[in-house]
């Protein structure tokens, strides 16, 4: 891990200490993403199909989920049905009391404005995976999505070696009411969900965290006209630490290698006001790393890791605030203290026993997260992201005839004739 002294750098120094991994912006992938979504854009099915054999070997295959879970139940053991329900339970609970309520507001007499909530027709679910499917993100996604009403759920996972979908993964979908998942990954999928590819439906939105490619190919079909919406932007994943002297060191190292072993491309940075505390946990991760299943990956994303020491907590807010990280644990003896001086992060982990890792699986809340600084301006998935609100106005007669000539005055003063007309005529509306 690099150390960096905050104080010690200007301005540009400060920018670099804190830079995602440069793979994230590469220009040759966001070329072949824009091709690969053109292509299925105009030729479909076949176009997705060509592309999936050729970048995962495996055609898209629609699993149906009821086959394929009965005979996952069998496999798993009853300590994980058990955890696994429990998860679904926890973030079900999390989502429903977080659901929005219609509002009805007088602004005047007579005159009502309400918002009300309606959700999303379709909606496209991305759960990263291959040979590692993440069947926690499709309980992060799908159970909210559900809790919002949603009316048709598209499911898509990268194929596994040998084909169909992981037991965890069809007990996870058949918690969550989900009836066939289709084994396409990459931009490839996402172009589909965006288009529509055969049987494949078109989506409204899109929502799921992915690799690079992936997250290049929501942002690009976004911009489609007519494109879908998508969630925020959720890729490769990050976790900053921020530890005083209370810090347990073997506890950092675990949660900084927790996030490593994602993806060569997650990131993890220690912000410390003790150097003895970021030598310890630096001289613990090669050790902590050594057997892990996932080591070549946790050690590329180490490779980017660092510390960046200051000289108190307020400076390590203010490190935390500049960076936005999706993930941000307060290993602090009073993370209370600092809670609300911290404005951007995607989720935020208070305290010694406040793991990432249960949030990752049964806290309640999604682990679904902005990522690349995003977190400035997003928030998590939760049971919004997959509804839209409308404004409905209704006007009584007397109201009418008292806020049409301001509404007039007011067209005017834009220049627009019609508007203000249209105001007029409801100067006449009857008692």
């Amino acid at each position: 891990m690099r150390t960096l002294v905050w104080s010690d750098l200007d301005a540009g120094g400060r920018a670099a200490a804190l830079a995602r991994p440069a793979a994230r912006r590469d220009a040759a992938m966001h070329e072949a993403v824009r091709g690969i979504v053109a292509d299925i854009a105009a030729r479909g099915w076949d176009a997705l199909c060509e592309h999936a054999v050729r970048i995962d070997k495996a055609a898209p295959e629609r699993v149906p989920v009821a086959v394929a879970a009965e005979e996952a139940r069998r496999r798993l053991t009853t300590e994980q049905l058990r955890a696994m329900q429990l998860a679904v339970a926890n973030i079900e609970a999390f989502h429903a009391a977080a659901r929005p309520a219609d509002v009805a507001v007088e602004t005047m007499p007579g005159l009502n404005v309400r918002k009300i909530w309606r959700a999303i027709d379709t909606v496209g679910l991305y759960i990263p995976g291959g040979a590692t499917p993440l069947f926690s993100t499709l309980m992060m996604l799908a159970v909210p999505a559900r809790v919002a009403g949603v009316g048709r759920i598209v499911v898509v996972t990268p194929p596994r070696p040998g084909g169909g979908v992981s037991n965890a993964l069809a007990v996870a979908a058949e918690l969550c009411g989900i009836d066939a998942i289709w084994t396409v990954g990459g931009a490839q999928a996402i172009a589909a969900l965006a288009v529509g590819a055969g049987a494949i439906p078109r989506c409204d939105k899109i929502c799921g965290p992915g690799n690079a490619w992936v997250a290049e190919a929501k942002t690009r079909v976004a911009a489609m006209a007519g494109g879908p919406a998508i969630d925020l932007p959720a890729g490769p994943s990050e976790l900053m630490v921020v530890a005083d002297a209370s810090a347990d060191p073997a506890t950092v190292a675990a949660d900084l290698l927790g996030q490593a072993e994602h993806d060569a491309q997650a990131q993890v940075l220690l912000v410390t006001t003790k150097a003895a505390l970021a030598d310890r946990v630096a001289a613990l991760l090669p050790a902590l790393a050594a057997d892990l299943p996932r080591r070549a990956i946790a050690t590329a994303a180490l490779a980017n890791a660092r510390v960046i020491r200051v000289a108190n907590l307020a400076d390590a807010v203010a490190v935390a605030n500049a960076y936005a990280p999706e993930h941000l644990s307060l290993a602090v003896a009073d993370a209370e203290a600092l809670l609300p001086d911290i404005r951007n992060a995607g989720a935020v982990f208070a305290g010694p026993r406040a793991a990432e890792s249960f949030a990752d699986y049964l806290a309640g809340s999604s682990h679904v997260l902005p990522t690349d600084g995003a977190a400035r301006a997003h928030g998590g998935i939760d049971v919004h992201s997959f509804m839209k609100a409308m404004t409905v106005q209704t006007v009584s007669a007397p109201a009418a005839r008292r806020i049409a000539g301001p509404a007039a005055t007011l067209a005017r003063l834009e220049g627009l004739e019609a508007h203000a007309r249209a105001a007029d005529l409801r100067l006449g509306s009857g008692a």
